[in-house]
């Protein structure tokens, strides 16, 4: 077996735990970030940084310092404003990276930030957990950066055929 199927053995055996823990408990383990970092190796071919690296979690094929943030968003939360950990810009990073995870720890998106946008994000006045602690919402991450997993091509060829209404229930584009 190698590396990678161990890691990939061992990350489905902690995803589980931690969905059996908060079943539990109410509360969430505290291993999103760490899902989310291998998830975006994964998919697209990032260099993990060494453990606790200042500023940055992983290194890309053209030497980019990326710095990933996680947001695990249950169904139950769709519509509410939640928030992305702490940006710092006080280390050298060149983009950020906000992994999307759905409530069984699976990426569903990744959406990619230039240092310049987060900055002035972060620099606009108006929000205490914008200014002081560094955290833009999930919406605003979005907004300043641009969805780069999955690519529309994968996008389409994942989603399901439309049906039409109707009795023979035909797919979209095709005669009963």
């Amino acid at each position: 077996m190698s590396d990678q199927e161990k890691l990939e053995k061992i990350l489905q055996g902690a995803k589980r735990a931690a969905i059996a823990y908060q079943e539990l408990t109410g509360k969430p383990l505290g291993i999103t970030g760490e899902i989310a970092e291998c998830h975006a190796a994964k998919l697209l071919g990032l260099q993990l940084a060494v453990v606790r690296t200042p500023g940055y979690d992983a290194i890309d094929g053209k030497g980019r310092r990326i710095q990933i943030k996680a947001r695990r968003v249950a169904a139950n939360r769709k519509g509410k404003t939640q928030r992305v950990g702490s940006v710092k810009l006080d280390y050298a990073w060149d983009v950020a990276m906000l992994v999307l995870l759905d409530d069984r720890f699976e990426a569903f998106a990744i959406y990619e930030a230039k240092r310049r946008a987060i900055a002035a994000a972060l620099k606009k006045p108006g929000s205490n957990a914008r200014n002081v602690r560094g955290a833009l919402s999930v919406s605003a991450f979005k907004s300043i950066g641009k969805q780069i997993w999955p690519t529309k091509i994968v996008a389409r060829r994942k989603a399901a055929p439309k049906r039409k209404g109707g009795k023979h229930g035909a797919l979209a584009g095709q005669v009963p």
